[in-house]
């Protein structure tokens, strides 16, 4: 069984930083694509940064130059700093993982539990 499992969110005043990190747990021998999305209430839940296995990665506009995305391939674990932090930050942050090679087949689209991250002085 894979699972997610994402820590690191909490409150922060604007300008403030957290890092958020997610491990992946089960029989897994690699993980293709890596990612953040976020959901703000009222809003649909957007892409923040994925990290493919070597290494690349892409963000969204709205938080380029100020989150930086990695990962630690050998512990299947995916972070996110961010840094700079703004009120429209504030969203429930969800760890994604896609293309998950186990010993015995490859798994699509996992989702770990949310992580609350709330940017308010």
């Amino acid at each position: 069984q894979v699972q997610l499992v994402e820590s690191g969110g909490g409150l922060v005043q604007p300008g403030g930083s957290l890092r958020l990190s997610c491990a992946a747990s089960g029989r897994i021998v690699s993980i293709n694509i890596m990612g953040w999305y976020r959901q703000a209430p009222g809003k649909q839940r957007e892409l923040v940064a994925a990290i493919g296995s070597r290494g690349s990665a892409n963000y969204a506009d709205s938080v380029k130059g100020r989150f930086t995305i990695s990962r630690d391939n050998a512990k299947n674990t995916v972070y996110l700093q961010m840094s700079s932090l703004k009120p429209e930050d504030t969203a429930v942050y969800y760890c994604n993982a896609d293309r998950i090679r186990t010993p015995w087949d490859v798994r699509y689209d996992y989702w770990g539990q949310g992580t609350q991250v709330t940017v308010s002085s």
